[in-house]
């Protein structure tokens, strides 16, 4: 549960610099990349590493085992999610095959917006962390945003089964506020930030570290989530 909620923020994250880099313009974006040449090296050696680890059979393996067991706990739609699975999950892993870390860098522009931030925080990686959650948190409060994702999700039953696009409509409008909420509280109640190693921690509760209680912390409120929507998808 922690690992998809972790792809899940990285990817919020991901969404809310591109929004932020796109409301600069064009001429500040060249002037702060033509400051920080290295930073897209950077980039290159993160996506790198990134690819690497997605392009291994033991992650991959892992990857299927974790799809495999989501679609195990909605009982109703196992079969056809674990068809979906089992057919886009292998075309995912050939497409990342193919993908080169610069022209993913070129491509979605992390370029420029690695060299935007590391300007702004002078490549201090815990207040570019703690910015980002920042703005995570912020547009999790926005009402306009969350129906945005509402209303993506809602577009997203339509291209299931006819006969389970109600019932796919019907969880979104009743779960998805509360899922927006606990990811909301889960920002603003756990070190995001030192959980995923952007910054430094000291602190040790009960024999655990600040991260390792976030990560417990995010399991137990996934745990909930999935066990009501389970409960929904068997009425």
């Amino acid at each position: 549960m922690a690992t998809r909620m972790c792809l899940l923020l990285f990817f919020m994250l991901c969404t809310i610099w591109r929004s932020g880099a796109r409301q600069l313009s064009e001429t500040q974006l060249n002037e702060d990349v033509s400051r920080n040449e290295k930073v897209c090296l950077l980039c290159e050696e993160y996506a790198a590493q990134a690819l690497d680890y997605i392009g291994d059979n033991k992650t991959q393996t892992e990857i299927l085992n974790l799809l495999h067991e989501s679609c195990s706990r909605v009982p109703t739609f196992k079969q056809q999610c674990t068809s979906l699975v089992d057919y886009y999950a292998p075309l995912f892993f050939s497409e990342v095959s193919s993908i080169q870390p610069g022209d993913l860098c070129q491509k979605v522009n992390l370029c420029e917006q690695i060299a935007l931030f590391s300007t702004q925080f002078r490549e201090d990686s815990c207040q570019l962390c703690h910015h980002a959650v920042a703005e995570a948190l912020d547009k999790l409060k926005d009402p306009e945003t969350q129906m945005e994702v509402i209303e993506t999700l809602m577009n997203a039953c339509n291209s299931m089964d006819k006969k389970y696009v109600k019932k796919c409509k019907r969880m979104v409008f009743e779960y998805g506020p509360l899922v927006l909420a606990n990811a909301e509280q889960f920002l603003e109640t756990n070190d995001l930030c030192t959980a995923l190693h952007a910054c430094k921690s000291n602190e040790i509760i009960d024999g655990k570290s600040s991260s390792e209680m976030g990560f417990l912390n995010l399991k137990a409120s996934m745990h909930e989530v999935d066990r009501m929507i389970s409960v929904a998808v068997s009425l």
